[in-house]
């Protein structure tokens, strides 16, 4: 699948693999929840949460950015499903599990099966970026 083909996360959502759809579902769940003033758009075909800024995203492995990168999107399937964090660099990530793989700012999860996912330290995380992003508000003159 390449980007920009969907017009709704629904639409993206029924366009997924079982495996990843559940995965997806399950973490859109968390953010819905705990970022409920954040919009929800799609952005490269997948759904991005911002407020003040972007807060996070959730990428599924088969969307890809090029369709003709064939080694790219063997490694995303490898890795499963990302939730990225867009000021991960801004975060405590005192247990290690935000991923920088050598980016400056933006820092990541990955999932494989529902079982992997940790609704709680999901939710603190999510709490934190949600912090973070307030740092960007615009002070009211």
């Amino acid at each position: 699948m390449s980007i920009n083909t969907y017009h709704s996360v629904e639409e993206m959502l029924l366009n997924l693999p079982i495996w990843e759809r559940k995965i997806v579902t399950n973490l859109r769940a968390l953010v819905l929840e705990c970022l409920p003033k954040a919009k929800e758009k799609l952005s490269y075909g997948v759904p991005f949460y911002t407020r003040n800024r972007m807060i996070c995203f959730i990428w599924p492995p088969t969307i890809t950015w090029d369709p003709q990168q064939l080694k790219k999107k063997e490694a995303n399937l490898a890795k499963g499903v990302t939730l990225g964090f867009c000021q991960g660099n801004r975060m405590s990530n005192e247990d290690g599990v935000l991923l920088a793989e050598g980016r400056k700012q933006v820092y990541c999860m990955y999932f494989k099966t529902l079982a992997e996912i940790d609704d709680q330290q999901i939710r603190a995380l999510l709490f934190e970026a949600e912090l973070v992003d307030e740092s960007f508000r615009k002070k009211k003159k």
